[in-house]
């Protein structure tokens, strides 16, 4: 029955969309159809679910056309309460699609919608006309096992319902195990959707299934076919005379790998001598194009991977390990091939020449981040007598990268200093610490020379006119930027916004005022807010950020694809080879490799954060009832977010605070008690009590200390 009335609305919908038809009533509609007296009723309901759909539209005369609403297609993102958005390619703003307007719509589907006239400045709202391809074919879920039949319930809450699944279509699973399920049926009015068990990852409670079925959830590919390690096998041989013919040969100047302690892929090395009163900065990146051949299996793999992803118990590399931990990886004492861009550096920090060429380096020693960091700030003498022959390099590093960070910061580059998480997991995968991951000196040091070296190559090709890939960043949003200069005014502070646009000085001298103050954490937050996400384009439209005219991303090969995918084509410019039909070539090519490796690398940062925050939360589980000191971090019409000093981020929920009943301010990011006057704002120091943690959602829920 339902084939049939989808059947006779498609022909109702047809004639609509025939131009020579002109609109009708209902009557002259049933006539024209055929339609009887007895079947009124039903093209009355045809005609009043199209118009729900927003194809069709009825005048005040009562006459039925074709809408002329505007239709769009994009992703539908679901929200676990029912409702929706839709991102629109080449729209700034996502599209707000009401629970009532989804119409079977699921978390990633794409989605043709029609979106209504905006009105009173609201956010623009439509409804879903048609599911043009279903996103999610499988889900991670939690199995429940019932007497004749099993369901499983997604990890995602944003795929809004369980999945049915038939006992014989269960692989034997039981309650309690993580499963990937394959959707066979999306289900309509009301059903559930059903589906097939295809893998088990094992229990809930087995050490390390919890972050394996986050990496399934995500998609991200772990291991590598037979195919690439047979061709990792033939490429991954030592560094022969034949290879390093024609290279520079570095071999016997002073560098080093400064990288974490646990770091095992070290794509970058740094050198530095005087020339004069000028510096000799040398930043060597492992070529791992000369092992990566275009169109090979480890490159369409690369390419498909696009980043490393690192989790918080585990790396998945875009390079097996063979070449990422092997014979690309600058180890100590080992001849390695490089591509160098050596830089001369005045005292002023102005880069007066460089040279990048193809070379072969042999690095000194494996530094550490907390060894230089003992020599620089410390001045641990035991640390210092270990590394005597490398410590006046290290002091002439920390003038120069001092000098080039002074330089960078009077253009305007805006340095946003968060601390970041550091996990510490005992055997089993359970988190045993979590704090903050400082930057410091050696931090810093690398940052300041690695960026150099982007710029500085980024320069160069941008004037040789080559197709290349840039790392880019917007102007920020002028709606925000206003909203952001509203609420610092609050505070005593202005900022300079010239015809809707604000330079990237004027941000950096606002952190630099706060620097220190009470205010600090809130305004760098909100600043960090009104920013755009840095992408990768083939077009160089500059990095608002660093307030550089040219970057990209030149120094992490092993781990990004973008890397690699330049590299290429510098060599094959040193070596004549960037014919025109290879520039036709790169210029085919390079707005796919931008787009996707921008869209793998926001994978890969989700999946990232996700796997912090869930281990956040285990560690949290174990202090339920204790009281601790936060910051408020963020503000909301339904409560308020406090961090602690160690990085945890839990929710004070608006229906918890009693006392009073409290509005929000979204001028001023504040809660305010009606009676009471009482607030809750950014920055504002609180104790609270830690109340409950759900891993599911992985979300931690606070209540005031009393």
């Amino acid at each position: 029955m339902d084939e049939k009335y989808e059947k006779r609305k498609k022909t109702v919908y047809d004639l609509m969309c025939d131009d020579l038809y002109l609109p009708m009533k209902i009557k002259e509609l049933a006539i024209v159809l055929g339609v009887t007296k007895e079947q009124r009723p039903q093209l009355e309901r045809i005609l009043a679910d199209l118009m729900a759909e927003g194809r069709i539209e009825c005048s005040k005369r009562g006459k039925y056309a074709k809408s002329e609403i505007k239709k769009f297609t994009g992703t539908f993102s679901s929200h676990p309460k029912g409702f929706g958005f839709v991102t629109i390619p080449g729209e700034s703003e996502d599209v707000f699609i009401p629970e009532s307007e989804v119409h079977g719509a699921m978390h990633m589907d794409t989605v043709e919608i029609s979106v209504s006239p905006r009105t009173g400045g609201r956010r623009r709202e439509g409804s879903v006309l048609r599911i043009v391809e279903r996103g999610m074919k499988q889900v991670v879920c939690t199995y429940e096992q019932s007497k004749t039949f099993g369901f499983a319930v997604p990890d995602n809450p944003k795929f809004g319902s369980d999945i049915f699944i038939p006992r014989e279509r269960s692989k034997g699973a039981v309650s309690g195990h993580k499963v990937v399920v394959e959707i066979t049926d999306y289900g309509k009015n009301n059903k559930n959707p059903e589906g097939k068990v295809v893998e088990i990852l094992g229990h809930i409670n087995d050490p390390g299934v919890d972050i394996l079925s986050m990496v399934r959830a995500y998609g991200l590919p772990v291991e590598f076919d037979e195919k690439i390690m047979a061709q990792v096998e033939h490429v991954a041989k030592p560094v022969s005379e034949a290879d390093m013919a024609g290279r520079m040969d570095l071999r016997d100047w002073q560098m080093v790998t400064i990288d974490g302690e646990d770091a095992k892929d070290l794509d970058d090395a740094v050198s530095l001598t005087m020339d004069g009163d000028n510096y000799i900065l040398g930043v060597h990146i492992a070529d791992v194009s000369n092992y990566v051949q275009e169109h090979s299996a480890l490159d369409v793999e690369a390419l498909k991977r696009g980043t490393s992803v690192y989790l918080v118990d585990r790396v998945i590399p875009m390079l097996p390990h063979a070449l990422s931990n092997g014979i690309c990886s600058l180890n100590q004492g080992e001849d390695r091939l490089a591509l160098s861009c050596i830089m001369t550096v005045n005292p002023k920090g102005e880069i007066i020449d460089h040279t990048i060429a193809e070379t072969v380096i042999n690095v000194n020693r494996r530094m550490s981040y907390a060894n230089v960091k003992n020599i620089l700030e410390e001045h641990d003498p035991e640390v210092m007598a270990e590394y005597e022959t490398l410590v006046p390099m290290f002091e002439q590093m920390a003038v120069l990268a001092g000098i080039l960070r002074k330089k960078r910061l009077k253009r305007g580059s805006i340095d946003f200093d968060f601390p970041e998480t550091k996990v510490i997991l005992d055997k089993a995968g359970n988190p045993v610490d979590i704090k903050p991951y400082d930057r410091n000196v050696a931090t810093k040091l690398i940052e300041d020379f690695m960026l150099a070296a982007n710029e500085t190559v980024a320069a160069d090709f941008y004037w040789r006119e080559v197709p290349f890939v840039y790392r880019t960043h917007e102007n920020p949003d002028s709606e925000k930027i206003h909203k952001l200069s509203t609420f610092i005014n609050n505070f005593g502070y202005t900022l300079h916004i010239g015809a809707d646009e604000v330079h990237p000085k004027e941000l950096q001298k606002l952190l630099l005022k706060i620097d220190g103050t009470e205010e600090e954490p809130l305004i760098s937050r909100l600043t960090l807010r009104s920013m755009k996400q840095a992408k990768y384009t083939v077009e160089n439209t500059g990095h608002f950020g660093l307030a550089a005219d040219c970057y990209c991303h030149f120094t992490s090969p092993i781990r990004r694809y973008p890397d690699l995918q330049i590299h290429r084509i510098i060599k094959e410019s040193f070596r004549g080879r960037l014919n025109e039909k290879r520039m036709e070539h790169y210029s085919h090519i390079l707005p796919e490799v931008a787009k996707h490796s921008s869209e793998m690398e926001r994978r890969a940062d989700e999946a990232e954060r996700e796997t912090v925050k869930l281990k956040k939360v285990q560690y949290m589980e174990k202090h339920i009832g204790e009281t601790f000191e936060g910051v408020i971090s963020g503000v909301t019409e339904w409560g308020f977010f406090v961090e602690l000093p160690n990085t945890v981020e839990g929710l004070v929920r608006v229906t918890e605070l009693t006392d009073d009943f409290y509005r929000f301010y979204e001028d001023s990011y504040e809660l305010v008690g009606e009676a009471t006057n009482r607030r809750y704002k950014l920055g504002q120091k609180i104790r609270i009590r830690v109340e409950h943690c759900d891993r599911v959602l992985r979300t931690i829920d606070f209540a005031l200390a009393e």
